[in-house]
């Protein structure tokens, strides 16, 4: 048997890591949105300039 893997019996000993996997997975949603708010913000200010300069 795989004698590496460790299953507790004890389901409780999961809480910390199930709590630290959200605040990881929240942080990563909360930098997405992040970047993808300064990227459109970005795109915009190109935009805005390159119409300038097409005109």
């Amino acid at each position: 048997m795989m004698e590496f893997l460790y299953f507790p019996e004890d389901k409780s000993l999961y809480i910390p890591a199930v709590l630290s996997l959200l605040v990881f997975v929240i942080g990563a949603c909360a930098t997405m949105y992040w970047i993808k708010k300064a990227s459109k913000k970005e795109q915009e200010k190109w935009e805005q300039e390159y119409d300038e300069l097409k005109d």
